[in-house]
């Protein structure tokens, strides 16, 4: 699992094969995303919505944390893997700040160390900001650490779904983290999930984010929470914490009401950027709404590397780092092939759907309902991703103009006003 150069310690070396970087395949990509989870599914919340902690049952007898020597495996080969000068390197989890700081500084070390010249690393972590104090909002400002900040709207809404292992809430923990945060200037993004409790209050939700967080870049992340039947197998109904596709389409709509009058050029909204992105012919940048996927990946704490954050299941295990090298696994067939079903089974609905271009379906892992004349293989969220772009098509094609004529799309401010609906 090593290169050439020795780890922190030679005897963790000496515990792990080396495994060398293979030529470049020709079907290799560029670049790639990776979410790795030092810890796994372990995390000191217990939100009520989390899919990932049903994942510690992949690992049982685990103690869920990344050795020394699967972290300079993974940076190592991760850096390797790039053919591109820019790499990013993704803590998620579970909760990633459990492993505690000397981690993550051994990380940036580590970086360092392999770091080809005229390269650029950018590190990002996405956390719960229970635990942040001080001295994690330092290390974040020193290294350049890009945060996402779990944060489901004001008090009531967020504490609904996001509490502790004893039920209890978490607002003010998270609060008192954003404070250490900004108290540093650290760069953070707003990570909010929409669901069943605050799903009808998108201007609320919005303008808490804005004004009271000062959040500047902003993801809405839909909770689509499958049930299962007898035998825990997911059918295609949702639990009552999922958001329904009418409610999130709506949500969409009454963030950009309030987003397109006051702050175009102001305020990022993940989504509005992808949209404006589709409209305006380039690629989107999020795999959920681009024609097809597969370079958006996973690694769990002990090397295993699975096609996706949301596939994290055997059938979708494409090895691990320890006995292949990464940039094998990322090219194997089995994973074009993930990325490539994402285009080959849609639906002749949405082939056909007037707003294609801007959904491409949405994710795979929510397309578990069937269209209108029954065949199978339709987005969860159709109806909500259907009332979102077409009522943003007139502005979004405003947008373009101005970005046609070299002019800022914030000047969409001066003359919108909305459709009809």
């Amino acid at each position: 699992m090593l290169g050439s150069s020795a780890s922190l310690t030679t005897s963790r070396t000496e515990s792990i094969p080396q495994v060398t970087a293979p030529p470049v395949p020709p079907n290799a990509p560029l670049g790639f995303h990776l979410l790795a989870k030092p810890r796994g599914a372990i995390c000191n919340l217990d939100c009520k919505y989390c899919f990932y902690l049903a994942k510690e049952d992949l690992y049982v007898g685990s103690k869920f944390r990344m050795s020394d020597e699967m972290l300079e495996t993974y940076i190592r080969q991760l850096i390797e893997s790039h053919q591109i000068p820019e790499v990013t390197v993704e803590w998620q989890g579970g909760e990633p700040t459990l492993m505690g700081l000397d981690f993550f500084g051994r990380s940036i070390e580590l970086e360092k160390k392999y770091c080809k010249p005229g390269m650029k690393i950018q590190n990002t972590i996405q956390t719960n900001g229970t635990l942040i104090n001080d001295d994690w909002a330092r290390f974040f400002k020193e290294n350049d650490f890009l945060v996402g900040l779990s944060i489901d709207g004001p008090r009531e809404m967020h504490d609904f779904y996001r509490v502790d292992k004893q039920g209890g809430p978490t607002f003010d923990l998270v609060m008192r983290g954003l404070e250490h945060l900004q108290k540093f200037e650290v760069e953070w993004n707003a990570l909010t999930t929409i669901h069943h409790a605050n799903a009808d209050h998108p201007v609320e939700v919005y303008t808490f984010l804005r004004d009271d967080c000062r959040a500047e870049f902003i993801q809405f992340i839909p909770i689509v929470e499958r049930q299962t039947d007898a035998n825990g197998q997911p059918n295609n109904r949702v639990t009552g914490r999922s958001v329904t596709a009418e409610q999130y389409g709506k949500f969409l709509v009454g963030v950009f009401e309030e987003w397109v009058r006051r702050d175009v050029g102001t305020v990022y909204v993940q989504m509005f950027d992808v949209a404006l992105a589709n409209w305006y012919g380039e690629p989107s940048g999020l795999c959920v709404h681009s024609k097809t996927c597969g370079t958006a990946l996973a690694i769990e704490h002990n090397g295993d590397l699975y096609s996706c954050d949301h596939f994290v299941e055997p059938k979708y295990k494409l090895g691990n780092i320890g006995e292949k090298h990464m940039l094998q696994l990322v090219s194997s067939e089995q994973q074009l092939k993930f990325g490539q079903d994402k285009y080959d089974t849609l639906p002749k609905y949405c082939r056909e759907c007037e707003v294609r271009f801007a959904c491409h379906g949405g994710c795979p892992k929510d397309r578990f309902i069937s269209t209108p004349d029954g065949e199978p293989g339709l987005n969860y969220l159709c109806a909500g991703f259907k009332i979102f772009f077409n009522h943003i098509n007139k502005p979004m094609k405003i947008m373009t103009e101005l970005l046609d004529l070299n002019r800022a799309p914030a000047e969409i401010m001066q003359t919108y006003k909305p459709q009809k609906t």
